[in-house]
């Protein structure tokens, strides 16, 4: 039980501040966005997501880009869809 404790309050202090960071280490990142870290690796060596070598080396992200980056490809509600789609439709006259 005092295991279980410990290691909750492990966990809330690590995401604690990584809600403070705005730039973001490998790790962050792999934890921010649940992405195993393999496959984030791939994704910087094909440049897929925006990051910063600052000495060649380790690899730094900025939290508002990995956040623009995550939002990106963004999928309308249907309501959403049905609301442009009448909108077009009284703005056409058809």
């Amino acid at each position: 039980m005092e295991t279980a404790i410990i290691e909750q309050l492990n966990r809330i202090e690590r995401n604690t501040l990584l809600a403070a960071k705005n730039v973001l280490t490998f790790d962050d990142v792999a934890a921010l966005t649940g992405l195993s870290k393999s496959h984030l690796y791939k994704m910087t060596c094909s440049r897929q997501i925006p990051h910063y070598k600052p000495n060649g080396k380790n690899i730094y992200f900025d939290r508002a880009e990995v956040e623009a980056w995550l939002k990106q490809n963004r999928y309308n509600a249907e309501s959403e869809a049905e609301a442009a789609a009448a909108a077009f439709v009284v703005r056409e006259g058809l």
